[in-house]
């Protein structure tokens, strides 16, 4: 655990008493800090009771104003659609807001020997490059701490040891607003419309992101320039087109000039600096890192430990080791020669259709809680759609966007496993990509993730 120092005898609050604000708690009370814990929750407050401590009502007026610091969870709304009302209490008495990862910077900076620290953040990719990156170094021997966003509190860590890492992934919650940002290597993987709502729109959410760049000054910055966003980055932060500093990353187009950049083209990574070719890697063979989106995650994480001293080979290696995450375009089973794969994770049109591009012959499977626009965006992507196996709550909304693509209706995940498995033909992959959020049938993506996998197991043992 890190203890956070600068609070002594001081009344901190912290809303918010997940897996996170837990973490807060216990670092600020190992500093010494008098802790006042609040969730608007009774399980929370629960929670927080087991861990020793006594819960403070912050929704009561006055209890905010004697504060010296609020720290908040990230899933709790500080400015849109509309601020929590502690927050809202906290910003109108002048008490500073922030959250655990700015008191991480914090310890850090009060730190003789601070660790290096990584830093992922984008719409979609983060958590496989986070998790990726931290493979590659520990392959490599380095000493590896991975948290944040990726699920485990930072302040909840032990700090490696010399040559040692911290890996976060760092969603745009997040960065909006810790006070202090400070990484050694910052990620920037892409953007597409997600979380406008907390935003305020599109160019909220992209501020969001890139606040991880401007108030953090990375050593070296890691930038996908697939989209206006991220070509924009690249050039606020670079110096001139031979400016090392920024690692321009794509999948799909070759990147010219003198600078140091990664790309992916027809499934092969390549790394040039200086108007030359360093190093390539065959990308088709990894069975962890399937697919378009998967090689442009590669790219990034081999960009970032490159920056942090890894030699080609020793990536190489590793990208050939590792697994990939649930959820996350992961192969579940294999039955009479069709594949089945999990992209639970897959929960807007934007991550839904670099999973449709990765495989030839798809049986699909989506559906749930639909986003606004629904899944007419993928219309380009279906043309490696056998047949679409539609289900939850957008499953007829969904239909109705599919144009002339074979369709059925199925409304639960065991119909939809069940027909999709009988119907598929060698060769074919079931993909459940569902380009819309749980909360209809399932508490969270990871679990309608595994009730699929669940399933396709139970296939192979019928």
């Amino acid at each position: 655990m890190i203890t956070v120092q600068g609070f002594e005898g001081r009344r901190v609050g912290v809303l918010g008493l997940g897996r996170s604000g837990l973490a807060t708690c216990a670092a600020l009370r190992a500093g010494g800090a008098d802790v006042c814990a609040w969730d608007d929750s009774p399980e929370g407050r629960a929670k927080a009771e087991a861990e020793g401590f006594s819960p403070v009502d912050l929704t009561k007026s006055g209890s905010v104003d004697d504060l010296a610091a609020l720290i908040t969870s990230p899933g709790i709304p500080h400015l849109y659609p509309a601020p929590h009302p502690v927050i809202a209490a906290a910003s109108a008495a002048g008490v500073p807001v922030d959250n655990d990862i700015s008191l991480f910077f914090q310890a850090l900076a009060d730190s003789d020997d601070a660790p290096r620290v990584v830093c992922v953040t984008g719409s979609n990719g983060k958590s496989t490059t986070t998790a990726l990156i931290a493979h590659l170094l520990e392959e490599a021997g380095r000493e590896v701490r991975m948290a944040g966003n990726i699920g485990t509190g930072v302040l909840s860590i032990d700090l490696p040891g010399d040559e040692g890492v911290v890996v976060l992934e760092l969603s745009s919650y997040q960065t909006d607003l810790a006070r202090r940002l400070a990484p050694d290597v910052a990620v920037f993987t892409n953007l597409s419309p997600d979380h406008l709502d907390r935003h305020g729109g599109m160019g909220g959410y992209f501020a969001a992101k890139r606040r991880l760049f401007s108030e953090g000054a990375p050593e070296r910055a890691v930038i996908g320039v697939d989209e206006a966003e991220g070509r924009y980055l690249a050039m606020q932060l670079g110096q001139g087109a031979a400016d090392s500093r920024v690692i321009r990353i794509s999948s799909g187009q070759k990147l010219q000039g003198p600078g140091w950049s990664v790309f992916a083209r027809k499934g092969f990574l390549a790394e040039w600096r200086g108007g030359r070719q360093v190093h390539a890697i065959d990308l088709r063979p990894l069975a962890g890192l399937p697919g378009a989106h998967n090689h442009q995650n590669a790219c990034a994480a081999y960009a970032a430990v490159r920056a942090l001293g890894l030699a080609p080979r020793q990536i190489e290696a590793g990208l050939a080791s590792f697994q990939g995450l649930p959820h996350r375009s992961q192969l579940v089973g294999e039955r009479n020669g069709v594949r089945f794969v999990n992209d639970s994770k897959a929960t807007n049109v934007d991550s839904a259709a670099k999973a449709l591009q990765a495989f030839p012959r798809i049986r699909w499977i989506a559906g749930g809680l639909g986003k606004e626009g629904g899944i007419a965006a993928l219309a380009p992507y279906l043309g490696s759609v056998v047949k679409a196996y539609m289900i939850g709550h957008s499953a007829r909304d969904f239909a109705l966007q599919l144009g002339a693509t074979p369709h059925e209706i199925c409304e639960t995940m065991e119909n939809a496993v069940a027909r999709a498995s009988a119907e598929a033909e060698p060769g074919e992959v079931v993909l459940l990509a569902p380009a819309a959020a749980s909360f209809d049938q399932y508490p969270d993506f990871e679990k309608r993730g595994a009730h699929f996998t669940a399933l396709v197991q139970g296939l192979a043992e019928a």
